[in-house]
């Protein structure tokens, strides 16, 4: 199975729904932004670490976007969303530094109660961040170019989908590397690791940097697709969110990360549009019931029948 090209043709036929149903964009890109998200998270899941508080780097991205928009009304939405990836790096820098020094539980509920902090803070500070009602972030230019709403809103498209694709490669890459191995090595014996010369220490925190910048680039695009950044892309809901899709689809590979994220939002919108009143319940069932059949996600569960051999006919 050649991932690559199954990618860019479904990248293709995701572009060619879009603009043929534009009230599909916006979804599309929420979903996509989802999905980049869950596969920053999904790096630090090859370490057997899971992060409840990831949000925050999409968080500190988006923020970051409103304040340089704000500050700079002439800037062009790639400088904007460089601007928010290298605010989330540099948060990692800081963070990362101690965070890894921790495993299991430890690394989860630390990053989720610096999240949380985040997310007070923006709350609070109403002046500076617009509290719960957050800050609007006035269309910027794509490309150099001032494009009315629905034109800004295929371009955002065009951009996530290439994006999305360039950050799959690139976290792929990472995994085969062999920094990628040695992370996903930590997770089966990090002593041996230590033992043979490694720093799990620095491998990790590479490692946590690398997530932290993915995450960084999801809420970038989704700052700029609302147009509006609240606390609320901080929360430990949302930092959930990112867990359920990381877990649906799988980190064996990063295609997981948007099987599983086309899995929760179809489940969500159906759920949402047929049963609204027990949509929560329905994505909880379907975790459960993908945890048992597929306990190692979807592309767990796709990369293990590729390797199964056929038998042989007579």
């Amino acid at each position: 199975m050649n991932v690559p090209i199954l990618s860019v043709l479904a990248a293709i036929i995701t572009l060619i729904v879009g603009y043929s149903f534009s009230w599909t964009i916006t979804p599309i890109v929420i979903g996509l932004t989802y999905a980049i998200a869950a596969l920053g998270v999904s790096i630090m899941a090859r370490a057997g670490q899971v992060s409840f508080g990831h949000a925050m780097y999409a968080c500190i991205s988006a923020y970051t976007v409103a304040f340089l928009a704000r500050a700079m009304p002439g800037a062009d939405a790639l400088l904007l969303i460089l601007a928010g990836v290298v605010a989330s790096f540099a948060a990692a820098l800081v963070v990362g530094s101690f965070v890894v020094r921790y495993r299991g539980i430890f690394f989860g509920m630390l990053n989720l109660a610096l999240s949380m902090v985040l997310f007070a803070l923006l709350g609070k500070l109403y002046h500076l961040t617009g509290g719960s009602d957050g800050l609007r972030i006035v269309r910027p230019t794509l490309f150099g170019l001032v494009m009315e709403r629905a034109a800004f809103e295929r371009g955002l498209l065009v951009l996530t989908l290439v994006l999305s694709l360039l950050l799959a490669w690139w976290v792929q890459r990472y995994f085969r590397s062999g920094s990628g191995q040695a992370l996903s090595a930590i997770k089966t014996n990090e002593t041996r690791i230590e033992y043979l010369g490694f720093s799990a220490y620095l491998i990790m925190w590479k490692g946590y940097l690398l997530s932290a910048v993915v995450v960084g680039v999801s809420g970038a695009l989704l700052a700029l697709m609302q147009g509006l950044v609240t606390p609320e892309l901080g929360s430990w809901l949302r930092s959930g969110e990112f867990v359920f899709i990381t877990i649906l689809g799988g980190a064996g590979h990063a295609a997981g990360a948007f099987l599983g994220a086309a899995a929760f939002e179809f489940v969500k919108l159906a759920s949402a549009a047929y049963f609204p009143g027990l949509w929560q319940f329905l994505l909880g069932l379907t975790l459960i019931l993908v945890i048992f059949i597929f306990p190692t996600g979807f592309v767990g569960q796709i990369m293990k029948r590729i390797a199964t051999p056929k038998p042989a006919r007579n």
